[in-house]
């Protein structure tokens, strides 16, 4: 399944890339006056694929009935509102005043004394974020313009298990997250839009585990952190 939607996406990349290349040849520009606005407003939706980065606890030397632990990439999608503020003919200020995040990632342990020699346990998210980044452009030629851009964030999780009770299956985390972001993207003017797909990667900068000793399948994992990449197709 995994596979059928990561061959998916490339396949809308190249298409997308394809249609870019034909609306920069065209002849007629599209939406002349639009990157003189003050500002712009978009819809974003997007497909990500994220997982843990962690280092494991010394208690992961000290006991055997765990024998590895693994950080699995799952997918997910992101649903976001886009505000453009133009500083300048070549920089914006990119602004997310709401960005939901919908995410699945995993962890998988290798048991020496249980009946399930190898288990997973799921870590579901859902994350408002507040993201703000600051993009340079190109100068444009004919229907495109290419851009990159960098900035941070501010992520909340809405499905944190942090103060749950104790349950021997539980891996807790926290709330809240700060993470660092870069990316590249194309503007393609269309009559009446423009379409600016995109891929983002994300870097988690706070340690998000919340170390329960007396749960087995925490109390062997030290330091976790966030990592995502992101493909997203914004509509302004």
């Amino acid at each position: 399944m995994h596979y059928l939607l990561r061959r998916k996406v490339t396949l809308l990349w190249i298409a997308l890339l394809s249609t870019s290349c034909a609306m920069a040849q065209r002849n007629t520009l599209n939406l002349e006056g639009r990157d003189d606005r003050p500002y712009h407003f978009g819809i974003n939706l997007g497909y990500n694929k994220s997982h843990f980065s962690f280092t494991h606890h010394p208690r992961f030397l000290e006991y055997d009935s765990i024998m590895s632990v693994e950080s699995i990439n799952n997918s997910g999608v992101n649903l976001a509102f886009l505000t453009n503020l133009r500083l300048s003919s070549h920089f914006d200020l990119r602004v997310h005043p709401l960005d939901l995040t919908f995410s699945d990632k995993a962890f998988l342990y290798s048991q020496k004394y249980e009946s399930d020699s190898v288990t997973t346990r799921r870590v579901q998210s859902i994350t408002l974020s507040f993201p703000v980044n600051l993009a340079f452009s190109s100068d444009r030629i004919g229907n495109l313009k290419v851009y990159t851009f960098a900035g941070g964030r501010i992520d909340y999780d809405l499905a944190s298990n942090a103060k749950a009770e104790s349950a021997e299956d539980l891996i807790k985390l926290k709330k809240t997250n700060f993470s660092t972001e870069i990316g590249l993207g194309f503007h393609i003017y269309f009559p009446f839009f423009v379409l600016s797909p995109e891929i983002k990667m994300s870097h988690g900068l706070v340690n998000l585990h919340s170390r329960d000793v007396n749960l087995k399948y925490s109390n062997v994992i030290d330091k976790v952190y966030s990592r995502m990449i992101t493909f997203s197709v914004t509509v302004e």
